[in-house]
């Protein structure tokens, strides 16, 4: 037996999160053996992958029932995460740009966009963060950041010299919001190309370094931020938050359509603030009546609430709480939703704007 003929064998393994073959998922990276002890090399395409102990023993047991001369058997595990790279045509070096939107606000879209970042950031991903709800930036007092961005000159590949603004650095995740550029007690009035110049400047010519996530916290409701960032990058997908109540599903939907409508995939709907008070399961009974996933429920729990006053959304996933787990699981579907449409999707037509 050769190594290839090992890979041969694991092949057909389903894996256990995404329910596909590891060859459909080009997951088999590469096998070796010394000393009579095969090793399994598998590259996972996001870090944030929850079934390494289920997928462990399948492959085991693969390797066991094929060819159980291999006796003992190791599995490696490496990440390279998937993603449109979509971002190079604006000078983006950003794997996948995902927008967490809602049909309405008071959902805690923004404190589940800042939730997303943290989780799979701390799944080892390197995640920026940017805040485009510019009538009412919440992010700067989510993850407790201030200061206000800088402007350096920096000298492209071609020896252009470009300016480009320097993110706020907060826990070690890049961010960037109108909240850093003005007093919290200012309120901002601005028409549509105004908008438009910030959101551009927020994604063009900020230095957000090499990313495997950006993800953009949206304005709530159905507006055009949407479309100009359609426009600018092909888009991950979008995360539409909302709470279980039959009235905040029915804004949902007005978002799921906005999204689609400018050619965004949709990567499912996450329910926030599940529990007594708006009931539970109404955004995954949503989700299958529209074909799409269910990315979780987040209970209605004061420690989210207790964070995020507090500016430190980052303990959620740095400490143990009743919060944890959910919004672990909720940070992997939304990757392993990203790595089935990357795996599955053609490539989005190009939106015309009448």
């Amino acid at each position: 037996m050769n190594d290839l003929e090992l890979l041969a064998s694991l092949e057909s393994v389903k894996d256990p999160c995404f329910e596909r073959t590891l060859k459909d998922l080009k997951m088999l990276a590469g096998a070796s053996e010394q000393d009579g002890r095969w090793t399994i090399q598998i590259q996972l395409p996001t870090h944030a992958y929850l079934c390494k102990e289920e997928l462990t023993a399948a492959i085991k047991s693969a390797v066991a029932a094929a060819h159980p001369e291999a006796g003992d058997v190791d599995v490696e595990y490496s990440v390279k995460v998937l993603g449109k790279n979509a971002g190079g045509s604006i000078g983006l070096n950003v794997k996948n740009v995902i927008a967490v939107g809602s049909g309405k606000g008071g959902v805690g879209k923004s404190t589940v966009a800042a939730a997303l970042a943290y989780g799979l950031q701390s799944f080892g991903a390197t995640v920026g963060l940017m805040d485009a709800d510019v009538y009412g930036p919440s992010i700067p007092h989510l993850v407790g950041a201030d200061g206000e961005p800088e402007v350096i000159e920096k000298e492209n590949p071609d020896g252009q010299k470009v300016q480009r603004l320097q993110p706020i650095m907060a826990d070690g995740m890049p961010m960037m919001s109108i909240g850093f550029m003005i007093p919290e007690d200012q309120a901002v009035i601005w028409r549509g190309p105004m908008l438009h110049k910030l959101l551009t400047q927020f994604m063009q010519q900020t230095d957000w370094g090499e990313l495997d996530y950006l993800i953009i916290d949206m304005p709530p409701g159905t507006g055009d931020v949407a479309i100009t960032l359609s426009q600018m990058v092909s888009l991950a997908g979008a995360v539409v938050v909302c709470t279980p109540q039959k009235v905040a599903l029915l804004d949902a939907v007005k978002a799921i359509g906005m999204y689609k409508q400018v050619k965004i995939p949709v990567l499912g709907i996450v329910e926030n603030m599940s529990g007594d008070i708006f009931g539970r399961g109404g955004a995954a009974k949503k989700a299958e009546e529209l074909s799409l996933a269910p990315l979780g429920e987040i209970p209605s729990d004061p420690v989210i609430r207790e964070y995020g006053d507090e500016g430190q959304i980052s303990r959620l996933f740095s400490e143990e709480n009743p919060a944890k787990e959910p919004l672990e699981k909720m940070c992997a579907e939304v990757a392993g939703q990203i790595v089935l449409n990357s795996l599955d999707a053609p490539s989005m037509p190009s939106l015309e704007i009448l």
